[in-house]
């Protein structure tokens, strides 16, 4: 009681008023700021549920949930991409030529057309695309980057400090040394997924390495939930790499604890990738690199296009192409992929397929490592099994191949899965392909995978118990953070 009144002593006649009145002074500035993130979010969030989910937790959880959203749902990098210059993006439609080639299949016309439009990058004949298993994938990586002589670019996700990334870092500081121009782009957060992080080992070896949108200081952090998920290697400005391929001891471990498909890729259309990894680096770090294809023209069949996607100047773009595949199917659409939780247009579009008569067939781990995003897709998969889709859980080890098959002529494959964060959140880069030849050896994987798969009816995914089904649709009721 006495320290109560010497405290209220001190007080100056406006502090003791303050004082007495803090309790509606907060709740005030609560309800202002729970006003102005919810308006926000409903002028500048273009799904619906995302806008709802945002002012549902703003209301719930008062200051709390404004400062979350202001964290996590403002997406700045949209804003200050605007400022990069289209030679750096490679994104002006004034890029695509007015004659293309096209691809064999007539009814796949329109989708070249319509990707075009969407990426304002030409369609590329003269490609070869080598399908490669990840430990084949790292042999040939080294290799490649060990021969060398003009430039090695690397973006990734996750750069293991283990037994998969250390042998590329002793090729990389090898090139360095010999006078390579050697560029590494890691995640912010990525980077951080095995201790101590690989950053200090490459920069011990000299080799140039950059974070992508990294702080551990949230007030200097607002693009903590943007994350750059692209996998891409160009080595002498004629070489690529790309796919899902993380680089971890996972892969070569004994037994494999993950399992990925990754490609090599010879060809004009590595200029694309070249594009990408350029504004990427130049967003981090301000520097501009040569975009300048400087390989064979003619390596192979394969018309090709890269396709950038994220939460940037390409918002949305891997979604509409996604979309349009499905539409143009007539046959069949064969999908493997770790993470499965479409939107509801996406879904909506495979359904729309199924009724078509077009035979869907989807392949995903029967374990998953996130387990929320497994359940978020049980809860919406009976609705595909229903209308006809083919549903298979493949065997361990875990599956993070991310591929798509249109007709037998249409390929896709690269970093991006089937959820939210992929399609809205995550920067992304995936190759679309027309070819028979490279469509037949996707869909012989497929097979390999659906060998050792389980097929799931309805009655499988209805005979799940109550308490199961309902974790599961409160899971997919985070869809929008998924």
């Amino acid at each position: 009681m006495e320290q109560t009144e010497r405290v209220w002593g001190f007080l100056t006649p406006i502090g003791k008023q303050l004082y007495e009145y803090w309790p509606g002074l907060v709740a005030g500035f609560s309800l202002l700021a729970a006003v102005l993130a919810v308006s926000h979010a409903v002028l500048n969030k273009r799904d619906a549920r995302a806008a709802a989910a945002w002012t549902g937790l703003i209301f719930l959880l008062p200051l709390i949930g404004a400062a979350l959203y202001l964290l996590l749902g403002v997406n700045r990098i949209q804003r200050r991409a605007r400022q990069l210059s289209p030679d750096v993006t490679g994104t002006s439609v004034d890029l695509v030529p007015v004659i293309q080639p096209r691809p064999r299949p007539g009814h796949l016309h329109t989708l070249a057309e319509l990707s075009g439009r969407l990426t304002g990058l030409p369609l590329l004949n003269g490609n070869a695309v080598t399908t490669l298993e990840a430990p084949a994938a790292l042999d040939d990586m080294v290799a490649a980057i060990e021969a060398a002589e003009d430039s090695v670019y690397l973006a990734t996700y996750i750069f293991g400090n283990d037994a998969a990334g250390r042998p590329l870092v002793d090729a990389l500081a090898a090139a360095a040394r010999r006078g390579v121009q050697v560029r590494v782009l890691i995640d912010g957060m990525g980077a951080l997924y095995t201790f101590p992080s690989i950053v200090r080992r490459l920069r011990r070896r000299g080799v140039l390495v950059e974070r992508f949108l990294y702080s551990l200081a949230p007030w200097r952090m607002p693009y903590m939930n943007l994350r750059n998920h692209r996998k891409v290697m160009i080595v002498d400005r004629q070489i690529g790499f790309t796919g899902g391929m993380n680089l971890r001891a996972g892969y070569i471990s004994q037994p494999a604890t993950i399992r990925d498909l990754h490609a090599r890729i010879d060809g004009p259309v590595v200029e694309h990738l070249l594009r990408s990894f350029a504004a990427d680096w130049y967003f981090t770090c301000r520097e501009h690199l040569n975009t300048d294809y400087a390989g064979a023209l003619d390596c192979g069949p394969v018309l090709a296009r890269g396709i950038s996607a994220g939460p940037d100047a390409d918002l949305g773009k891997r979604r509409l192409t996604l979309l349009a595949a499905i539409g143009s199917a007539q046959h069949e659409v064969r999908i493997v992929t770790p993470y499965f939780v479409p939107d509801q247009t996406l879904l909506t579009a495979l359904q729309l397929a199924c009724m078509r008569g077009v035979r869907v067939e989807l392949i995903l781990p029967g374990r998953n490592n996130m387990r929320l995003v497994h359940w978020a897709s049980l809860h919406m998969l009976p609705w595909l099994v229903s209308d006809g889709c083919e549903l298979y859980f493949s065997a361990e080890p875990f599956d993070h191949t991310k591929v798509m098959t249109v007709d037998g002529n249409w390929s896709l494959l690269g970093s991006g899965n089937w959820d939210a964060r992929s399609l809205r959140l995550n920067f992304e880069f995936d190759l679309e392909c027309y070819d028979e030849a490279l469509a037949e050896t996707l869909n012989r994987q497929m097979d390999i995978r659906r060998a050792n798969a389980r097929r799931v009816s309805l009655e499988d995914m209805q005979s799940q118990g109550y308490l199961r089904r309902l974790r599961n649709g409160f899971a997919y009721v985070l869809e929008p953070y998924l």
